[in-house]
């Protein structure tokens, strides 16, 4: 009838369906479930009683969880507010209860083909909202009352909450009642993971020593506490770490070292010193320069992609080779040259002198365009040819300012083109070419003035010859 009357969508009437579906299912599960309990066999009768003194002992069950939806309790515990607490608490049931927040969201269903609204309930305790806020006197209250010191209601317990704040006191009141330091979240961290910034060092210094597992992997990407404070530049974490027995050769997921997450990270020049020290105690340490993740990825390819000429070098002289490709046929050179333009005061030139010195090939003259935004790095890779390749099409692309600040040069590569370069840079070239890789060691070592051992390492003078 109701067809008959209303006009109703395609969508109306498949929700109309499965609505009519779970229902039917509904009413044939009661079914069932009414005819196994008029078939099941009764209870044998409870044993008498041989003596009149004796008693049968019974069994109480647990009484059922509370569950709280009061936002006002959840601020009281959010807030530290001891006050309100003791009056909370006055319910013992409240000690352990589960404190819920519901979230209205918007959900696609497939089945109705259509937007609906869902409610999503999320779950804490009182003592998870006391450790995330750092109220070490509620903390104490609440285990001084029995609160369960591991419980991990909404996936998380106390104590991953007080070490993502940094909140030291609170986890010492939770490590001294016994909270497990390895306990994996939902999300598959352990307390260690989630010291992630300056501000947690003493957290984790209370976690290691309270006997945590300093190379704990997180469960899904496998990353160690100290791949996380290496991509953090976290310094003191990876000393603190490293002095505990911290694996510099531990692998991700992804088969990378905490040597590849450091230079990963060291994105930013202002922290390009603190990235350096930590890369300096990693080595020092153990760790091995020339490996590589499973996108055959090295540390040098890293560092180069964010532009780190005293990484580079060290890496370089702990043995990282200058001419390795990664799964997609890049070099360390290829990294870059891709990012020159984004880092063209941070001396791109230094890093391309230091690859070039210990064994890298020279770029395709087709990537010299990618220079110009450098032209303190074009110079650099100009000098590696016996000729200057043609610049016509990749010259074009020059912005007026450099061209303006930089006429001369850019005449002089105009006008070099294709010609022979002088005498005294071909035997450059044929010296270091024969010198490969031992370029840099091999130079240093002569005794030669210091001008010419520049001249041989490719240092700038800002002219072509």
């Amino acid at each position: 009838m109701s067809r008959d009357t209303f006009a109703f969508s395609s969508a109306s009437l498949r929700s109309l369906r499965l609505e009519q579906e779970l229902q039917d299912w509904e009413d044939a599960r009661r079914a069932l479930a009414h005819r196994r309990v008029m078939l099941r066999r009764p209870l044998p009768a409870a044993p008498r009683l041989r003596h009149g003194n004796e008693r049968i002992q019974t069994v109480h069950a647990p009484p059922p969880q509370i569950k709280c939806r009061d936002t006002a309790i959840h601020n009281t515990f959010m807030c530290g507010d001891m006050k309100g607490v003791y009056a909370v608490l006055k319910e013992p049931g409240m000690v352990n209860a589960l404190m819920e927040t519901v979230h209205e969201e918007m959900v696609w269903t497939p089945e109705m083909g259509m937007w609906t609204l869902s409610s999503k309930i999320k779950q804490t305790s009182a003592l998870r909202l006391a450790a995330s806020r750092g109220h070490s006197a509620c903390v104490e209250e609440l285990l001084f009352r029995g609160a369960e010191v591991d419980a991990d209601p909404g996936g998380r317990t106390a104590l991953h909450d007080a070490c993502s704040g940094g909140h030291d006191v609170c986890v010492r009141l939770l490590l001294d009642h016994a909270a497990d330091p390895d306990l994996l979240a939902m999300d598959g961290n352990a307390p260690l993971h989630l010291c992630n910034a300056p501000h947690t060092y003493q957290c984790a210094e209370l976690l290691v020593s309270s006997g945590a597992l300093v190379n704990v992997a997180q469960r899904d990407s496998c990353l160690t506490p100290l791949h996380v404070a290496c991509r953090r530049g976290l310094e003191e974490h990876v000393e603190l770490y490293l002095s505990y027995g911290g694996d510099v050769m531990a692998r991700s997921q992804e088969g990378e070292t905490p040597l590849n997450a450091a230079c990963a990270g060291a994105e930013r020049p202002a922290e390009m010193g603190r990235y350096l020290r930590i890369v300096q105690n990693l080595l020092a340490a153990g760790a091995d320069a020339q490996t590589c993740g499973r996108k055959k990825h090295t540390a040098l390819h890293n560092a180069c992609g964010n532009c780190c000429p005293r990484i580079v070098k060290l890496l370089l002289e702990h043995g990282a080779r200058a001419d390795v490709e990664n799964c997609a046929g890049y070099t360390p050179m290829d990294c870059l040259l891709q990012v020159i333009e984004d880092y063209p005061e941070q001396q791109p030139e230094i890093v391309a002198q230091f690859l070039l010195n210990y064994g890298a090939k020279p770029p395709s003259p087709r990537m010299l365009k990618l220079c110009l935004p450098s032209l303190a790095t074009l110079e650099v890779m100009l000098n590696c040819y016996p000729v200057i390749p043609a610049c016509e099409e990749w010259l074009e692309d020059t912005t007026d300012q450099i061209t303006k600040d930089h006429q001369c040069f850019l005449d002089a590569v105009r006008q070099m083109s294709g010609q022979l370069r002088s005498l005294q840079h071909l035997c450059r070239c044929a010296l270091r070419r024969h010198l490969g890789s031992l370029c840099h060691i091999s130079i240093s070592q002569l005794n030669i003035p210091s001008t010419l051992k520049d001249y041989l390492l490719l240092h700038n003078d800002g002219q072509l010859r």
